[in-house]
């Protein structure tokens, strides 16, 4: 018995050492309240004290000035030191009448300031408080008020009025002017980005319209005393935009003057090496390794590296390079390139792969596969060809490069495209009758060239005839059907004239007397005697 009634002892007197621990420990723990009069914040309350936490603190400090009227406000504010249980403070009275008590314990141990000068300073906005309830409350501060209100608000709504007109006014004879202006003026560009400009000219809209409309908020707040700590505010927060707006556009200068030297002379040196290729391609100049017919690719490359070399020396100068938002984006960007980039990278390189084995060219009469026409384009991704039903095939550069292409243009040349025909004539027609007969009939198509000169060859000598294959040089490839179809007409022609069989003949048995011509008959009309 004797021990436990020891032990319970041990435990009272522990509780005893630790319970002003416990209290203290809950006071330090409480949260702290803002004592805020007249929209004014007056000072921060952290002790609890006689068991008023600083939220209860400020309820009774409201509830006693919400007791007095003007006459009792009006009285003068006195400061007087004391001390409760120990701790030091100074009571704030008006009249004779305390109103709240600033302990040492609420002040803030981190701002390292006396309580002397903390209740000087707590007086002066508590004074500044009070003569604002009272100004409040005289009707002609608040008439004067409502009417300067009044006349900032017609104020506000004439110069709404009046720029929304002045923009109309600009976007109308911007418009007009844009899309009134011909082909060669500077101005015509102006048209395909009228709708980003009209867009521009809107968020500039909106953007003057909100700054009046915060302009005249924060002016009316002004006017009335209770409110001129948040017009105080919101005109601070303008001022710290506006300072720190300035600042980063100060701070930025110098980076944006470097990267305009850098963009001048990546431009500089990307005109130069368009004059060099330009000079390549008109033929006054020579570089080797570079043909004609390469010259504007291998400039649009050198373009794309200059400036790909200009834009990286300049991007760590930009005043956004460093932001995390632009890091995202470019982090984004990336990622959208590399998923998307290998079927475009294989079209690029065949691009490259037709242009530098200069396979053809815009203009050439091409077969490529089932697809026969004229190439009316060659881009960094396709080919488009147009064929003779008049129809637009565009062909992946990839495709065309795993496919062989016939050029009928490409050998020739500036002399057109040759088109071709085979008739098979017997052995007894004197072969330079036919190569004379053929080229008169060619002479006599329209849309053959007479210069270079249509020509015959003997393809083959065959068991029963000879095999003839006229060509001859057409100046529109896309109507090779109908040329070729003329052409044949003009052949019956000519062979019906002079009395020439076009059927070939077929032996099933041996003639009585040979087959040949007789040699007198070797220079038969149309063809010429040497």
């Amino acid at each position: 018995m004797g021990i436990v009634w020891a032990a319970l002892r041990c435990v009272i007197l522990l509780m005893a050492v630790l319970a002003p621990g416990l209290v203290l420990a809950k006071a330090e723990t409480a949260p702290e309240a803002v004592l805020t009069v007249a929209n004014r914040d007056i000072a921060t309350l952290r002790m609890t004290t006689l068991g008023a936490s600083p939220e209860l603190r400020v309820k009774r400090i409201h509830e006693r000035l919400r007791q007095m009227d003007e006459r009792e406000l009006s009285k003068p504010i006195t400061r007087s030191h004391l001390t409760i249980e120990g701790n030091k403070g100074v009571a704030y009275s008006i009249g004779e009448r305390v109103i709240f008590i600033l302990y040492e314990a609420d002040l803030d141990p981190e701002e390292k300031v006396g309580l002397e000068e903390a209740s000087q300073q707590v007086g002066k906005r508590f004074e500044k408080a009070i003569a604002a309830l009272i100004e409040q409350g005289h009707g002609p501060v608040l008439v004067r008020g409502f009417l300067f209100s009044v006349l900032a608000t017609a104020v506000m709504l004439v110069l709404l009025w009046a720029i929304r007109k002045a923009t109309s006014y600009v976007l109308d004879h911007l418009q007009a002017r844009v899309l009134s202006a011909n082909e060669n003026t500077r101005l015509r560009w102006a048209a395909h980005g009228w709708l980003l400009v009209k867009r521009v000219a809107q968020l500039l809209l909106v953007t003057l319209w909100v700054s009046v409309a915060y302009l005249w908020f924060t002016y009316v707040l002004a006017n009335f005393p209770l409110t001129q700590p948040l017009a105080e505010r919101l005109s601070g927060f303008l001022v710290d935009m506006l300072e720190h707006f300035g600042e980063g556009l100060v701070v930025a200068v110098p980076g944006l003057l470097t990267v305009g030297v850098i963009l001048f002379i990546t431009k500089a040196a990307n005109d130069v090496a368009g004059n060099v290729f330009a000079n390549v391609y008109q033929g006054r100049s020579l570089i080797p390794g570079v043909h004609r017919d390469t010259a504007h690719a291998t400039r649009r490359l050198l373009g794309v590296l200059i400036w790909g070399v200009g834009i990286a020396i300049a991007y760590p100068y930009l005043p956004i390079a460093d932001s995390d938002a632009f890091k995202g984006l470019s982090v984004m960007f990336g990622f959208m390139l590399t998923l998307g980039s290998a079927g475009i990278v294989t079209q690029l390189m065949s691009g490259l792969v037709l242009i530098y084995s200069r396979a053809l060219r815009v203009g050439d009469f091409v077969c490529i596969g089932e697809v026969t026409g004229v190439v009316k384009e060659m881009s960094v991704l396709s080919t488009k060809i147009t064929n003779m039903r008049n129809e637009e095939v565009t062909i992946p550069n990839a495709v065309l490069v795993n496919n062989p292409i016939k050029n009928f243009t490409g050998a020739a040349g500036e002399r057109g495209a040759l088109v071709s025909t085979t008739v098979t004539i017997g052995y007894d027609t004197p072969w330079r009758q036919v190569h004379a007969m053929l080229i008169n009939a060619a002479e006599h198509t329209s849309g053959l060239r007479t210069e270079p000169k249509p020509f015959v060859i003997q393809k083959a000598l065959q068991d029963f005839y000879v095999e003839y294959e006229l060509y001859a040089y057409v100046d529109r490839p896309l109507e090779r059907i109908q040329i070729l179809s003329e052409l044949h007409s003009r052949i019956q022609d000519e062979f019906n004239t002079y009395g020439v069989q076009i059927m070939s003949p077929n032996f099933v048995l041996q003639p009585r007397n040979n087959v040949v011509v007789d040699k007198a008959n070797w220079f038969a009309e149309p063809a010429d005697k040497p």
